[in-house]
């Protein structure tokens, strides 16, 4: 297993130096410290950019299942050296979320903000949204919960010490943010079409344990708010083979869509703890 960069701690001691008196200085990280989970393309990548430029002091973490493929992010690193870490992170392989976890509780002592941004919706001649009932599968239900549900709990899980700390330090916000994508057809309520079952339900899987974890860190005191959110019709790889009719004005630039909804985490408040919001800042009924 690869954890990329993690030679950059070690490169020479004066940076050894340096990051050593950042954890042990009652400051810590300033800015703050982000996580994006599945940020090698599209909505995660964008998070990743916009979380780097929009705050000069912060640091990010970009996790992916193939940093040395992830080009996008690879040229970002050239551009914010000292300020964006890339490991490696496979939300079907538990140990390398503990890994990730193992090296940002060393390096940088706390989290003020998970992002959970992977997701699967087909994959060519294995996964298709299905149409119809006869066409579910056990393999791609299960794939789907692996990816859209399982997944983005365990990364909480791991991280979960970290954003307890970050919910003191290093950000301005007094509580740790956990943002989860989700999507508005895992609604329950708003399902007037059927179909996509696979998708839909997965999705509906997530918001209910997200849910879940809200009330269970309320119930502890613990210093984190936990929300989920809706990108809307973004053109990315994922949404990409299903925009036929998606209607004029309906569909969204990454840019455009992760300005929205980091407006939305960025004016988290305690009482917006276990919510659904769509990327225009209205609530979504479950």
């Amino acid at each position: 297993m690869k954890l990329f960069m993690l030679r950059t701690a070690v490169a020479t001691p004066l940076r050894s130096i340096r990051r050593a008196s950042f954890c042990s200085s009652t400051l810590k990280w300033e800015g703050g410290v982000s996580m994006v989970q599945g940020a090698s393309r599209g909505i995660g990548f964008e998070f990743v950019r916009q979380l780097l430029e929009k705050n000069n002091k912060g640091h990010v973490i970009a996790t992916c299942r193939n940093p040395d493929g992830a080009t996008a992010l690879l040229e970002l690193k050239r551009k914010f050296e000292e300020r964006l870490s890339i490991l490696e992170l496979d939300v079907t392989n538990e140990n390398t979320i503990e890994a990730s976890a193992n090296f940002i509780r060393k390096r940088y002592g706390s989290l003020n903000l998970l992002i959970n941004a992977s997701g699967i919706l087909s994959i060519p001649d294995v996964l298709q949204p299905e149409t119809t009932l006869s066409k579910v599968q056990k393999s791609s239900l299960m794939y789907s919960f692996e990816i859209n549900a399982v997944g983005p709990i365990l990364v909480i899980k791991h991280m979960w010490p970290l954003l307890k700390l970050g919910g003191h330090s290093g950000a301005e916000r007094d509580v740790a943010i956990v943002a989860n994508l989700s999507a508005r057809v895992g609604s329950i309520g708003d399902n007037h079409l059927g179909g996509w079952h696979s998708y839909r339900s997965s999705k509906a899987a997530l918001n209910q344990l997200t849910k879940n974890i809200s009330l269970e860190f309320a119930r502890k005191k613990d210093p984190i708010i936990c929300i989920l959110l809706h990108p809307g019709t973004v053109e990315t790889d994922l949404s990409r083979p299903f925009l036929r009719n998606v209607p004029k004005g309906k569909l969204f630039t990454t840019e455009f869509s992760v300005q929205k909804l980091l407006g939305i985490i960025n004016n988290a408040k305690h009482n917006d703890n276990g919510k659904f919001f769509a990327w225009d800042g209205l609530e979504i009924r479950w």
